[in-house]
């Protein structure tokens, strides 16, 4: 079986809706995965634009310790009991929406989840994308993405 992650609001490699943007919705995608492979205990989710005029790119969610019996957050929904929001590059917790600078192109928005390995990954919602990435390069099991894009025309 393969591990996927799909969304009912946007397909991979399409549009990002509104909902999903920091200035006109701000709200978390629908999200959807299957597949994970034996040994899974528990999971994780990230979106991170890697084309943010950073030189490092640009964290947007980081959420782990998501229990194996969820296999689907819905659109703008809490995440479940237990699981972390860590520390986006906005500076806060929880989901921050697609928001490129106007004028600079079409930005990727890359949606991931991760099978991990262990129940809890030691992370906290002080914790930056580079913190839980560097803790699920240790634990991860197998990933499956989506990408949606969006452009701030202005």
């Amino acid at each position: 079986m393969t591990f996927t992650l799909t969304s009912t609001g946007f397909a991979d490699g399409g549009p990002l809706p509104d909902a999903q943007v920091q200035a006109k919705g701000n709200r978390s995608p629908q999200l959807r995965w299957s597949g994970a492979p034996a040994g899974t205990k528990s999971f994780a989710i990230t979106c991170f634009d890697p084309d943010a005029p950073t030189g490092s790119g640009f964290w947007h969610w980081t959420v782990a310790n998501i229990p194996t019996g969820v296999t689907e957050l819905a659109e703008g929904a809490a995440v479940p009991s237990g699981a972390v929001e860590g520390r986006t590059d906005f500076g806060t917790p929880g989901f921050g929406g697609a928001a490129p600078p106007q004028g600079h192109g079409p930005h990727r928005y890359i949606f991931t989840v991760f099978a991990v390995d262990v129940e809890r990954l030691d992370v906290t919602p002080d914790n930056s994308g580079a913190i839980f990435g560097f803790n699920l390069h240790f634990h991860t099991l197998a990933k499956a993405s989506i990408t949606g894009v969006y452009e701030n025309r202005g």
